[in-house]
């Protein structure tokens, strides 16, 4: 299975730019994950008609808020994931959203806007970056999570 996963899309509404790049990155993903910052709910319309799972993030409008929950925790093919924001200083950012989360195979997280995949602890720590801004990355990035025997993260500059 393929998931798409995005983060901190900074957005007011529905973009046509980003629809397109998500429809080109994301034409066989199964399900995407939006990991907070979506500013908007209009934004969820650019996935319509595919299955997406969403989190809240500290710059989301209060509609946001209301609607998504902070954290959500799901099994695909036995394996147990956790998906999040994230808070504050990016310093043991991953430390302190697993202690949240609790014991997961996959933490799909944002908040920082930059681009993460590696394993720690049994633990594969997924961060898509930015799909729409560069600050504090080289490039506007998002990321596929391939899960069957095991869960491998590839993240994509655009």
């Amino acid at each position: 299975m393929k998931v798409g996963v995005i983060s901190d899309t900074h957005l007011t509404g529905f973009d046509e730019k980003l629809k397109k790049i998500v429809d080109e990155q994301f034409k066989d993903v199964g399900l995407i994950l939006h990991a907070g910052d979506l500013v908007d709910l209009q934004v969820l319309d650019i996935f319509a008609g595919r299955e997406v799972k969403a989190v809240c993030g500290n710059m989301d409008y209060p509609s946001v808020r209301e609607k998504l929950p902070e954290t959500i925790h799901f099994e695909l093919n036995g394996f147990k994931f956790g998906l999040i924001h994230g808070w504050g200083a990016p310093w043991f950012l991953e430390e302190k959203i697993l202690a949240k989360i609790g014991k997961v195979d996959c933490l799909v997280y944002g908040h920082t806007h930059k681009a993460v995949n590696h394993k720690k602890d049994d633990v594969l720590f997924f961060n898509p970056g930015s799909a729409t801004e560069r600050r504090f990355s080289p490039a506007k990035s998002l990321g596929i999570l391939e899960i069957d025997k095991e869960i491998r993260g590839r993240i994509i500059n655009i």
